[in-house]
């Protein structure tokens, strides 16, 4: 089962932030999962769309310019990353969701993932993109034919997989309040990838684990691997 830390290892380290990617690789996760915006142009990496929880900033990320955000103390004296050091930093085996909180244009915002891919040496296949937002997901798979698409959800849907077969998604990344054993068979007897967040409880680690779920997405990566080892 893979494990990909939510945020990086964010239980133990400023969440989305490089220190809390580098932990959460050397507690040994499988990969990471972060929350991209789209601003100035580049894409940088926070989950919330107000600065006050996680940085010494103030107002939303989206009313600000990219050095004030860079300019910004994200925890422990890090900063807000760019996409781009994300693909810098990490292992070319590792996995990498990207979940999209907020673009502004899907062909720069491509651009930029492509470029940061180049650039870096990541490899594409080993890239997942997210997002609520599935008008966004569809546009992306549409010019990027070839990117993986994670079907982001955290309701059981009436149509049960067509929302995922209409993305022609990888992976259905689905809340752990949701998910159950019989959903979990479906979607793997469709093809589809199952990875449920966010699980930080050895129990449902276990009980996940037993229904043959793919990954799950965790703040607790060392727990975890001890968990499932």
């Amino acid at each position: 089962m893979w494990i990909l830390g939510h945020r990086g290892a964010s239980k133990a380290a400023p969440e989305n932030t490089l220190a809390a990617f580098a932990l959460a690789m050397a507690q040994q996760a499988h990969g990471i999962e972060i929350d991209t915006y789209q601003v100035d142009g580049k894409i940088v990496v926070i989950h919330d769309r107000w600065l006050n929880r996680t940085t010494n900033g103030d107002g939303m990320v989206t009313s600000h310019s990219l050095d004030y955000l860079r300019s910004l103390d994200a925890g422990h004296g890090e900063r807000i990353p760019l996409m781009q050091e994300v693909f810098d930093t990490l292992p070319h085996d590792a996995l990498l969701n990207i979940e999209i909180k907020h673009l502004s244009n899907i062909e720069s915002w491509i651009a930029d993932v492509k470029s940061g891919l180049r650039i870096s040496g990541f490899p594409q296949q080993n890239l997942i993109i997210s997002s609520f937002n599935h008008r966004w997901l569809r546009s992306i798979k549409h010019a990027w034919p070839e990117v993986k698409i994670g079907a982001l959800t955290a309701t059981y849907p009436e149509n049960g997989l067509g929302f995922a077969d209409d993305l022609s998604a990888y992976s259905l990344h689905m809340a752990l309040d949701v998910v159950d054993e019989g959903y979990v068979t479906e979607a793997k007897q469709a093809g589809l990838k199952v990875l449920v967040y966010t699980v930080d409880h050895p129990q449902d680690m276990k009980m996940l684990k037993s229904w043959d779920v793919d990954g799950i997405f965790t703040n607790v990566p060392d727990i975890a691997r001890d968990v499932l080892a």
